[in-house]
Order: structure tokens, then C-alpha cells, then sequence
């Protein structure tokens, strides 16, 4: 980031590509969850939840990657350092974030931990989290018995509904990172005893290696040992040299091996001694022998044992760095608040433009929790099929299994996830959404991360973009032409106007063989009408749109068509700023602005004479194609339609006289097919500012669609727009086919369907991607149209304001949803009154994956920050002296 301000963060962003000065080598790259992920299964039957279990954790070697609680690694994952803690009742050391796996949840995975992302700079120089450690024994197996005795219409089983916080018999561990230099990392863990009497916690911070030799692929084996000179445990691997761990005080030392516990897991015996399981076996139950007495291996812990009077803390420090560090802990106190301060500085200097502390507050934490879940994701799909020498092979089975046409997929990359625990792996149009705030931190980060999904190792060689590990050929929507120009335009401000044109072309490149597989793979009838399956919006629709659908049967999707108008105008626009440098760029401007026109005719016309639009409801909808039935449409009042309001560009006359090829192509192409030209609104009029207007809707289509979106009876609700509208409460959706029938009804909390993706809910939640792109189409549209164009805000209200009276005023609910209210609540947090009151919890905040689109309470994934993240773009305030359509 360039400013006209800069802090010490800045210069150090400046840095992050001379490797001389490697800032963003460590980072919070370890996973929340490693368990139950994709790339561990080697099951039969795929099924990953009961392969490696929570239980099997502890004691088995992962494959592909680590986890830990508020850990840090390289950016290759070979050195890991994280937190374990114990309170002396649990049966195990608490090494890991706890949770139900998919099946266990009555509404699928659910992290079952309280745990808060407070602070993080864009090359962790500081970070810090909040882990809330019960003093009373975790109830790991009443939290699994009670969801499961809960059906899917009742709500999750929370840690807080056990009361195990009553009386705040908890501690507050602090886990701050601060950086000495880039590969100086200082760990400070600040305990606090917020209970009423005193309280003994033991705190073992644990250093270990990914296991990479026991797979037959590399026998190497790095080593741990107690330092000679003492005061260190010394760290030995031939690529990252050697260096050491430095503890302060007297703390017991302990080794063992990252190897599985073949006996404990399988009753099968190991040539290895010491396993993965070793610490926890030794502090828990005692186990002598299950550490190293040699104190050497591949796994160590530094074990402190604390007392902590009621109300007070006592402090934990380590030192992660060279080895020739004379008086590790010296200076420590003091640069650990340089960091902070220097953190708040770069800060104030993104957030200049707030006055509100509480919004500031919202927006950093959103920040932190993006910047936290900055993940190293490995996973090599051919190797994954095939197996390890030294193991044995895997199921048959696997060979015509799950990605078992991704062969050319190998990740070995940082990438942002979704959510470090429910979801430890990227999702393609998540990510596009990720990016926006992230840029606003962190272009550089930002762009790589969208030039990754359109890397060969990525990319199928068809031009297919991997939705994520679980099926990599589900098919998401088309949005990464849309984060690239975003990205640019947010880069460009942060360079004072030079746009990173390399970086726009390079990805309009590969893009083009996404639009091309998109236009080859998903147009069933080659009639410009696409389909897509699910798009993200799992059960959304009246049936899976993703299943295998019987022959000769297929749905013409409003939303797979809007999303490939949107792509095809942001392929437009980035043709059209790479040829303000490159005249040979028009060309394809001109192709894009063309294959525009033919969706927006397929939208009016499809079938011959038919449309996605009906008249009578004045709403998209989705439309069923069978041999015995013909056409129906799924007259479902849901998000997929209006999704049509996404694909919206507004060009300006002068940009247009500086392209003269576009502009007589276009010009020929409009006269010479006026039927065309008259399906985009006002074409040949010019609007306010001398702009021209391409849209799915015309103005008459676009006030009708927004009369039912910002109806309080229908879709708006006081905190955004639901993904169905609350008109099928009372009146559910049917569809009969044969003797079997379909139901959608309006639910604004947890789903009551698994048809597709049951853990999650598009049939009434408000969700921030979506809210998001709407507030920013209707700053499109009042772009063109100005203030005279006005709708009725809300429907019913007899009250009339502008398009980006109406953005604004969606931004403020969205914000409301996370901003104390004037009875202090925050409506994401929802009625517990521990979240809402106390001190100690009150101004901590969950990011959740979507929430009630009746109560704003949050729902799904906690730690949501990758598309609820968009919060810190929502809460910045926009320049009274420049329409925010400019900024797009």
C-alpha cells in the first residue's frame, strides 16, 4: 500500500519482496483443523469425517498439513509453533479446536470452541487471538450426545448453552505474536484467571515439524534437542538451517516423535517409540515412558505449570530465532509493544476516515480474522490418488472417486480459507470475495491470490476453476473477472492512479479460458442459457440443481445465465482498460460486449418467445425443461432472481471516443441489430454525465424487481436482504412430480433440508457476498440514472429515494447487524447475554457464515471472516465528493 501516510508496517509491506527481508515468511499459516479434511482420507468410501476423527487426532501423523490453536508456521509448513493448554479435569491435553464433524452436527460441522481473531498487521509483525479455556472439564461428549439427540429444527447445541462459563470459571489466553524481524518471532501468552478463586492452568507451547520422511518420498528427518548451552531447544533442518526456541524461566521439557500411535489407533505395532500422542499420554495420565528420556525429537512442548489468583494473569514468553541470540528475553517486553503500537499506527492510518470507535473496533477484527486465516494448503491429487511407497496402496476405489479427474491439481500455496476450522480449504468464489478487504490491506497478497485459481496447477487444462476438495468439478459462480477489476481499481487508488496492468492482463488470459469452458460445458442447448447446478446456493432450489438429472431433462438457471452476463461485462471492462495502453485489447472488448447482448437476449427470449421473466409475478425464476412436461417455471421467490441485477456496467462517452475500434463495432453492431440494442435499457440515450447504461433490466423491470426486494413482507429485513423472501413462510413452494413432491418454505435460520450442503441455508439468511454485489449494482444503476430515478424505500412506505439512497441505506442494516445498538446489543450475537454484557466477551466479535434473516443473529461458520469480511469494506466511508460507482 502506498499512502501519502506511512507507518513502520508500510515500509516493512515494502520489503515483503527483496529476500533479504522475508516479512511474510512466518505467519498464522497453521490450520485450525486438519482432521476430517479431504486430503487425509484414504477411506474406501470417501468418507473423510470418520477417517481421521477429533479422537483419532491426537495420535495419528497428518499427511498433508498441521493444526494447532493460534499457531504459526513457514510458509512451507516444515516448523510449526502452537498453544496447548490444561486445566487438570480434561481427559486430554486441549491441543486443538474441538467440534462435531459433518454427521455429528444436526446442522453438519460446527466448531464447539470460543475464540476471537483481535489483531493482525498484513506481515504479522503483531498478531493476537483470545482462547476462552474452560477451568471446569470440557463437556466434549455432552456437546456430541445432545446434537445428536437434536433434529434439524431445533437449533445447535452451543459450548455457552452447557454453562460451563457460569461464574466465569474460565482463563483468558492471550496469544500475541510480534516480530523482532522477519524471521524473529516473539511469543508472549498472557493468562488471565477470570473466575473467583484460584486457578492452576498448565500452558505447554509446542514445537514440532510436519512429518515429510515417513511416506517413502523423502527419508530425511529433521531433529529437536535440548540446546547445550541451555535456555533453548535447539532446531536442525536442512532447509531452514538451524535455529532455536527460547523459553524463559524453568519450564520441564518435553520430546517426543510426530509419528501415529499405530498401537492406540490400529492395535497394530510400530518400529517408532515415542509417538505424536506422547505429551499429552505423559501430562495427562502420567505416562513416563511415553516421552523421549533423551529429550531429543521431532515434536517438544515447554511446559509451565501456572497459579493464577482469582482476577489476576500471569505471562508466558518465548522466542523463535536465530541461534546466537545472546539475551533473548532483554528487550523482549519492549517489542512486543513496539509491534502493538505500530500496529495501532497502520491502522489508524486505514481507518482515518471513521469517528466511530465501535465501527473501528468491527473493522479491525474483521481485518484480523482475514489475516488470520491465511492458510498453507497442500495437496498433490495425483499423489493423493496413487498412494505413498512406504504405505500401503490406496482402495481401488479412489481411482473413480472423488477428484479423481484432477490430476493436474497440486497446491502447495498460502491461501486465504473461508474459516480455519469448519472450512480449512479454499472455495473459489469465496476467495474472489476475500479479496477485496484483504487488497485494501495487502494488494500485492490480494493479487496473487486471484492469479493462483488460474495457474496451470489450478486451472483444469479445459479452464475449469476448483470449487474445493470436497469436488473440485462443482461448478461455482463466475465472479474472479469481477474481483480482478475490483482489486485493480482498489490497487490503483492505494498507487495514486497507476493501475498494475500486468497483473489485469495476466489474468484476463486466463479468465478467457474460463469464459470459454463455461461457454462450452454450461450452455446445454447452445442458446446462451446456462446452468451451473447449485452456484454456491446450496439448498436454494426446489430440487439439488447439481444432481444428475434424468436424460433429456435440464433447467435454464436465472442465476448461472445472470452470473455469465456479469462475467462477460468485467471481461468487457478490463478489455477495455487494457486497451487504453494496447489497441489490439478493443477487439476483445467488443466480443465481450457482443456475447453481453446475446445473454441478455437468451434472458428475454428463451425457447422461442419464452423468458426467464414472468410477467404476472414480475421475478426471474428458474425454468424446468422435460420430454413429457415442457417447460415449467420454478416460481420460487429466492435470491436467484435477482441475481439478473448483478450485471450492470455503465461506460462513459469519453472513455469511448478514446477507443474508436470498440466504438464502431459497437455503433455497427447496435444499428444493424436494433433487436438487440432495444434489450439494453436506454442504450441510445445518453444518461446524466453523457454515460451509457448496459443491463439485464430496463428501468421499468428494475423498479418492479426492487418493489419486491425491498419489501419487509417479501425479501428486506431489518438487517439486509433475505436469500428467499418471507412470502413463503405462509406460503410454501410445491412442485409435484409423479407421487413425489417438493417443498421451499422461508426459513431465516438453520436449514430443516440436507437436500444439498445441510449445514447451511439459502432459504432466508442474509448472506454478505450477495447483499454485498447488490449494494454495489444499485451504485451501477444510479451511476446512469441519477436522483431522479427513485423507488419506494421501503415497498409500502410512500416514501421515495435514489438508487444510492437505497445502497446506503442497505450498507447501514448490514452494519447494524455487528454495530451496538441503543440498548448496546449487537444483533449477531444474538440473546445470550454472557455475548452481550460482559465486559470480557461484549466487544469481542464472531464473523459467522450468514445469519437470521429475521433476528440478525449469526448463523453457521464463526469465524467467517472470509466473505463476512466484506463488513470492513461496508463500514469505511465513502468520499461525500465522489460517486462510489466510480470507484468500481
Amino acid at each position: 500500500m502506498t499512502t501519502t501516510e506511512e507507518s513502520p508496517e508500510h515500509h516493512r509491506l515494502a520489503q515483503t519482496d527483496d529476500p533479504a527481508t522475508p516479512w511474510r515468511r512466518f505467519g498464522p499459516y497453521l490450520s485450525e483443523r486438519q482432521w476430517g479434511t479431504v486430503r487425509e482420507d484414504y477411506s474406501p468410501d470417501g468418507n473423510a469425517w470418520n477417517y481421521i476423527t477429533h479422537d483419532m487426532a491426537r495420535s495419528k501423523a497428518y499427511r498433508w498439513g498441521e493444526d494447532g490453536i493460534g499457531g504459526i508456521c513457514d510458509d512451507d509448513q516444515l516448523l510449526c509453533l502452537s498453544v496447548a493448554l490444561w486445566n487438570g479435569q480434561d481427559p486430554i491435553l486441549k491441543e486443538r479446536l474441538f467440534g462435531l464433524s459433518g454427521p455429528e452436527g444436526n446442522h453438519g460441522e460446527d466448531v464447539k470452541e470460543l475464540y476471537y481473531y483481535l489483531d493482525n498487521t498484513p506481515t504479522h509483525s503483531y498478531m493476537q487471538m483470545l482462547y476462552k479455556y474452560p477451568q471446569r472439564t470440557f463437556p466434549y461428549e455432552w456437546l456430541v450426545q445432545e446434537n445428536a439427540r437434536r433434529g434439524r429444527h431445533k437449533p445447535e447445541f452451543e459450548l455457552l448453552d452447557t454453562a460451563i462459563f457460569k461464574e466465569n470459571r474460565y482463563f483468558d489466553v492471550f496469544i500475541e505474536y510480534a516480530k523482532a524481524g522477519p524471521e524473529d518471532m516473539l511469543l508472549q501468552l498472557k493468562v488471565c484467571n477470570r473466575g473467583p478463586e484460584e486457578a492452576t492452568v498448565q500452558v505447554l507451547p509446542q514445537l514440532w515439524f510436519r512429518n515429510t520422511w515417513a511416506w517413502g518420498r523423502d527419508d530425511y528427518r529433521p531433529q529437536l534437542r535440548v540446546a547445550e548451552a541451555g535456555g533453548s531447544i535447539a532446531i536442525d533442518h536442512q532447509e531452514l538451517g538451524e535455529r532455536r526456541l527460547y523459553y524463559d524461566g524453568e519450564p520441564e521439557l518435553l520430546f517426543c516423535d510426530n509419528e501415529t500411535n499405530t498401537q492406540r489407533l490400529y492395535n497394530a505395532p510400530s518400529n517408532a517409540q515415542y509417538f505424536k500422542d506422547g505429551i499429552n499420554d505423559y501430562v495427562v495420565y502420567g505416562h513416563n515412558q511415553a516421552v523421549n528420556p533423551a529429550r531429543y525429537g521431532t515434536k517438544a512442548a515447554v511446559r509451565y505449570s501456572l497459579t493464577i489468583p482469582a482476577g489476576e494473569e500471569r505471562v508466558v514468553r518465548l522466542r523463535l530465532a536465530a541461534p546466537n541470540v545472546d539475551e533473548p528475553f532483554s528487550e523482549f517486553d519492549q517489542l512486543v509493544q513496539q509491534r502493538s503500537e505500530e500496529a495501532d499506527r497502520y491502522y489508524e492510518i486505514v481507518q482515518r476516515d471513521m469517528r466511530s470507535d465501535d465501527a473501528r473496533n468491527i473493522q479491525r477484527q474483521a481485518y484480523a480474522g482475514m489475516l488470520w486465516s491465511k492458510q498453507f494448503y497442500y495437496y498433490n491429487v495425483r499423489q493423493w490418488l496413487d498412494g505413498d511407497p512406504a504405505l500401503p496402496p490406496p482402495p481401488p476405489q479412489r481411482k473413480q472417486g472423488r477428484n479423481h479427474n484432477w490430476t493436474t491439481l497440486n497446491n502447495a500455496d498460502i491461501i486465504s480459507m473461508p474459516d480455519t476450522w469448519e472450512y480449512p480449504w479454499y472455495a473459489s468464489w469465496d476467495l474472489a470475495f476475500h479479496c477485496l478487504p484483504l487488497a485494501v490491506l495487502d494488494a500485492e497478497f490480494a493479487k496473487q491470490q486471484l492469479r493462483l485459481l488460474t495457474r496451470d496447477w489450478y486451472m483444469q487444462p479445459n479452464g475449469q476453476l476448483p470449487a474445493y476438495e470436497w469436488k473440485f468439478e462443482d461448478v461455482n459462480p463466475p465472479v474472479h473477472a469481477w474481483a480482478t477489476w475490483r482489486v485493480y481499481k482498489i490497487d490503483q487508488k492505494n498507487r495514486r492512479g497507476k493501475g498494475d496492468t500486468k497483473f489485469l492482463e495476466s489474468v484476463f488470459h486466463r479468465l478467457l479460458l474460463n469464459f470459454t469452458w463455461w461457454v462450452n460445458r454450461k450452455d446445454a442447448e447452445n442458446r446462451n442459457v446456462f446452468e451451473g447446478g447449485f452456484l454456491g446456493l446450496d439448498n436454494i432450489g426446489v430440487f439439488d440443481r447439481s444432481a444428475d438429472l434424468p436424460k433429456g431433462v435440464f433447467i435454464e438457471q436465472a442465476d448461472g445465465t445472470s452470473w455469465m452476463a456479469m462475467f462477460a461485462l468485467d471481461m468487457m471492462r478490463i478489455a477495455l482498460e487494457l486497451a487504453r495502453t494496447n489497441p489490439v485489447y478493443q477487439d476483445m472488448a467488443s466480443k465481450f460486449f457482443e456475447h453481453f447482448l446475446y445473454i441478455a437476449e437468451a434472458m428475454t427470449k428463451v425457447g422461442g418467445g419464452y423468458s426467464l421473466w414472468d410477467e404476472e409475478d414480475e421475478f426471474y425464476y428458474d425454468v424446468l425443461n422435460s420430454p413429457d412436461r415442457g417447460r415449467q417455471m420454478l416460481k420460487v421467490r429466492s435470491m436467484v432472481g435477482l441475481i439478473p441485477l448483478f450485471a450492470v456496467e455503465v461506460l462513459n462517452d469519453d472513455m469511448l471516443e478514446k477507443l474508436p475500434r470498440f466504438k464502431e463495432r459497437m455503433d455497427w453492431f447496435l444499428t444493424h441489430r436494433p433487436d438487440l440494442a432495444k434489450l439494453v435499457s436506454h442504450w441510445q440515450q445518453p444518461g446524466e454525465g453523457a454515460t451509457r447504461l448496459l443491463s439485464l433490466l430496463r428501468g421499468h423491470r428494475v423498479k418492479r424487481l426492487l418493489a419486491r426486494m425491498l419489501d419487509t413482507a417479501e425479501f428486506l429485513s431489518e438487517y439486509g436482504v433475505r436469500a428467499l423472501s418471507r412470502y413463503h413462510l405462509e406460503h410454501p413452494y410445491v412442485y409435484k412430480a409423479e407421487d413425489k413432491s417438493f417443498t421451499v418454505s422461508y426459513e431465516p435460520g438453520e436449514s430443516q433440508s440436507d437436500l444439498f450442503g445441510g449445514n447451511s441455508n439459502w432459504r432466508g439468511p442474509i448472506w454478505f457476498p450477495v447483499n454485498f454485489l447488490i449494494i454495489e449494482s444499485l451504485q451501477r444503476f444510479h451511476h446512469y440514472y441519477g436522483d431522479d430515478f427513485v423507488v419506494e424505500y421501503p415497498t409500502g412506505s410512500n416514501q421515495y429515494v435514489s438508487l444510492l439512497a437505497v445502497a446506503d441505506a442497505l450498507t447501514e442494516r448490514l452494519s447494524n447487524l455487528f454495530l451496538r445498538d441503543a440498548e448496546g446489543r449487537r444483533p449477531a450475537m444474538g440473546n445470550n447475554e454472557q455475548l452481550q454484557t460482559d465486559p470480557h466477551f461484549r466487544d469481542y466479535l464472531l464473523f459467522h457464515e450468514y445469519f437470521n434473516g429475521d433476528t440478525g443473529s449469526g448463523l453457521g461458520a464463526s469465524h467467517q471472516t472470509g466473505w463476512t469480511g466484506l463488513i470492513a469494506k461496508l463500514l469505511q466511508p465513502r468520499r461525500q465528493d465522489k460517486h462510489p460507482a466510480e470507484e468500481l
